[in-house]
């Protein structure tokens, strides 16, 4: 696990209480977590699991409570790539219920279907996906240069690329790779992971995060992060050395900070010096250095080499029609959250990736914060994010990804949270009110005590709030289908019509 260090000076927010409940509870809860890690007897309650009979490790996705300080955290651990991290490109369904906790559900077992969704899309307005269907429309036509992008905003379920990386699996494999799009400097939590691509980075990097410490400024990218880098820092991105995917670039854009006082740092193509770049500047502002190359394997490197350089992560991208999707996956965060960032550079961070489709996926957090956060201001703080996003980019699609099941103990038993189902209702509710469409993860997997039966059958993790990576797939594959089946009622090859009138179906194979 990465260690950080805060790094002063550090102003505490007024509503830091390090002496309140919730913290020492987090407190409590991270000291049973540690013990369970290394006392054999608390294995079945340990919030990760390692790899066996060849299955994909669980990554670590603990809910830690956000530190909303002004300041910098240090990075004092490599980042490096785990190839036994990596999510299989063929994820097999456990055939029988063998969950560490949930020994036995009444009744019968939830049926899972990890092909069909149970539910659809809900997209009452018809325009949460107009876009999107329309740019795959001309995707499909592998028009030229059309690419259809998708960001996916998360947490520690998207954290993980797990769901997100399913998710751009099975677009690129239905429509084309396009790349595999934007990743952070460095791993900026300990379970910061992505498929399908090579990524390095040296210790020492210094962050702010939009979970804290906070940057004073508010820029922290598309990714909510904010890195400094003093001389001798490096970070590699390259394509992935296994696999069907991630195999090619011809584009790689790194996102970086002009300030005053900024320093220098090469960019190396393959080990090769091609260009090196001058961060000071008069005035703070954001820019982005595209190099391109021949489409195939390729590495960029960015070496530090004089004072201290500011960025936020590098692109990777390919000019071939397909699909590219940023996986922007922020632990510890909520919905809330991503309004920390400086409005105006939001709005231009995003029409520099020009999404076609922006993706929200939270409410995990947010369960553990219970009724303490009234839920009339949740859909009031979701919407005014929503709507934030459709007033920097009206052109793009918006779908909202409902909160999953999560489970506490009754007793002996296991039951659904109850502020899951009021979670779910007001982000159903302010997808509707900012014409984004919903998809229903809760209703999905069963509805009430449904992660009961996920644990059960090992597609929920001990924790009973987390997918495992199986579950992951799961949940990935049915947001596939379930776009798949909006597109086959409201796309057509000449456009966008309702769901009433005649169109041409998406292709359906996986």
């Amino acid at each position: 696990m990465a260690e950080v260090r805060v790094r002063g000076p550090v102003t505490k927010s007024p509503g830091t209480a390090l002496g309140s409940r919730p913290v020492l509870a987090v407190v409590c809860l991270g000291v049973l977590a540690l013990l369970a890690e290394f006392v054999p007897s608390l294995a079945e309650v340990r919030l990760s699991t390692r790899p066996t009979n060849g299955a994909a490790a669980e990554v670590p996705l603990g809910v830690a409570a956000p530190v909303l300080e002004l300041g910098q955290a240090e990075l004092e651990t490599e980042t490096r790539s785990r190839p036994e991290l990596a999510q299989p490109e063929h994820v097999e369904l456990p055939r029988a219920a063998h969950g560490p906790i949930a020994k036995k559900i009444e009744g019968d077992q939830i049926a899972i279907d990890a092909e069909k969704p149970p539910v659809p899309i809900d997209d009452p307005n018809h325009r949460g996906l107009e876009a999107f269907y329309r740019a795959l429309a001309r995707t499909a036509a592998k028009e030229p240069n059309a690419i259809t992008r998708v960001v996916h905003f998360g947490d520690s379920l998207v954290t993980s690329d797990y769901v997100s990386g399913t998710l751009r699996r099975k677009l690129q494999r239905q429509f084309g790779d396009s790349g595999h799009g934007f990743m952070l400097m460095a791993n900026a939590w300990p379970a910061y992971f992505h498929n399908d691509v090579s990524r390095f980075s040296s210790s020492g990097w210094l962050v702010s995060r939009i979970v804290g410490p906070l940057s004073p400024d508010g820029l922290y990218g598309l990714g909510g992060v904010s890195f400094r880098a003093p001389p001798g820092s490096r970070a590699r991105f390259g394509t992935a050395k296994s696999g069907s995917f991630g195999r090619g670039v011809s584009r790689f854009v790194l996102a970086y900070v002009k300030e005053p006082g900024g320093g220098k740092a090469k960019l190396r193509i393959d080990g090769a010096d091609v260009r090196e770049i001058d961060t000071s500047a008069p005035a703070t502002t954001v820019s982005f250095e595209a190099l391109e190359v021949p489409d195939g394997e390729h590495e960029l490197e960015v070496l530090t080499t004089s004072g201290t350089t500011r960025a936020f992560g590098v692109v990777m991208e390919r000019d071939a029609p397909g699909v590219v999707l940023d996986a922007i996956g922020i632990q510890g965060a909520r919905v809330r959250f991503l309004d920390k960032q400086d409005d105006a550079h939001w709005a231009e961070t995003l029409r520099w990736r020009k999404p076609d489709l922006l993706i929200y996926q939270f409410g995990a957090n947010e369960s553990g914060d219970g009724f303490a956060y009234p839920m009339d201001e949740y859909f009031r703080t979701m919407k005014d994010v929503l709507d934030q996003g459709r007033r920097a980019r009206p052109e793009m699609g918006c779908l909202v990804v409902g909160a999953m099941d999560r489970a506490e103990k009754k007793g002996t038993a296991l039951a659904t949270m109850p502020v899951i189902p009021a979670i779910v209702a007001e982000q159903r509710k302010a997808a509707a009110a900012a014409g984004c469409a919903f998809f229903d993860t809760f209703k999905a997997m069963g509805g009430a005590g449904s992660m009961a039966a996920w644990v059960e059958r090992g597609l929920g993790q001990a924790d009973l709030t987390h997918p495992t990576g199986v579950g992951s797939e799961v949940i990935g594959n049915w947001l596939f289908r379930a776009l798949m089946q909006g597109g086959a009622l409201s796309y057509s090859a000449s456009g966008i019509s309702s769901s009433r009138a005649s169109a041409r179906a998406l292709p359906s194979r996986s």
